[in-house]
């Protein structure tokens, strides 16, 4: 069928996963994606053929799943989150080209800003942005000036990535940036950790506070706005419809 779906399967668990995202993987022969993602559902699918690569090999998995796609297998290349969303649509459709006997489609997923944001209540009511503190990919002095330009700009900021072993400070001086360009430091912020998976640990806290936090990769941290609040143990950011 020289088919390739692009599939988020969201958090990991089951409950996550979008009937249309179970429905690409039905159809697939193959599974491919970064080993942990694939661990998360062939126990679901245990008769499909799985093809897999660890952590900074991912242009290698793309090829192999259009490869295999353009043999005639159905491939499902499985995204944690949205795979539109820092996953492997981008680099698969940049690819295409070469192989233009596939036929590929999107298949969106549940990424970590809403079902973190969901775990904590309602932080992303109002606008908000996504940055990675991941420098792998982009420099460190761009990541910073989003930052300031997220903080500045009085957004709620989700932030993937916020951690690692050899970025260990890389979260204190996100917070050091919001709080340098005038961000209170009690302004409301949260973390959620695992989400949707075993383990699942979240916690509503201060800018401040969250500056000396230890956090890791599967964490994804969100800074309140002037405007959210602290409602019971939930984080909440007015839309403004009380004022209409």
């Amino acid at each position: 069928m020289n088919k390739l779906y692009l599939v988020g399967i969201g958090p990991g668990g089951e409950a996550f996963m979008t009937a249309q995202a179970r429905a690409a993987m039905e159809k697939a022969d193959v599974l491919c994606g970064y080993t942990v993602y694939v661990d998360l559902v062939k126990g679901l699918y245990p008769e499909k053929e799985v093809f897999t690569t660890p952590m900074k090999r991912e242009i290698e998995r793309c090829r192999k799943a259009l490869e295999i796609a353009q043999e005639g297998k159905t491939v499902a290349m499985v995204c944690s989150g949205d795979a539109g969303v820092y996953g492997m649509a981008g680099p698969i459709l940049e690819l295409l080209g070469e192989y233009p006997n596939v036929d590929v489609e999107v298949v969106p997923g549940v990424t970590s800003a809403t079902s973190g944001a969901a775990v904590l209540g309602a932080p992303l009511m109002h606008d908000f942005c996504v940055i990675s503190l991941s420098d792998l990919l982009t420099p460190m002095e761009k990541i910073e000036k989003r930052l300031e330009c997220a903080a500045v700009g009085d957004f709620v900021t989700c932030i993937y990535n916020p951690s690692s072993k050899k970025r260990s400070t890389y979260l204190e001086k996100a917070c050091n940036i919001f709080l340098d360009a005038g961000r209170s430091p009690e302004t409301v912020c949260g973390w959620v950790k695992n989400i949707g998976r075993e383990g699942q640990e979240s916690k509503v806290l201060t800018l401040k506070e969250l500056a000396k936090e230890q956090v890791d990769m599967f964490t994804t941290v969100f800074i309140g706005s002037s405007a959210t609040k602290k409602l019971g143990d939930k984080m909440v950011t007015p839309r403004g419809y009380e004022a209409k």
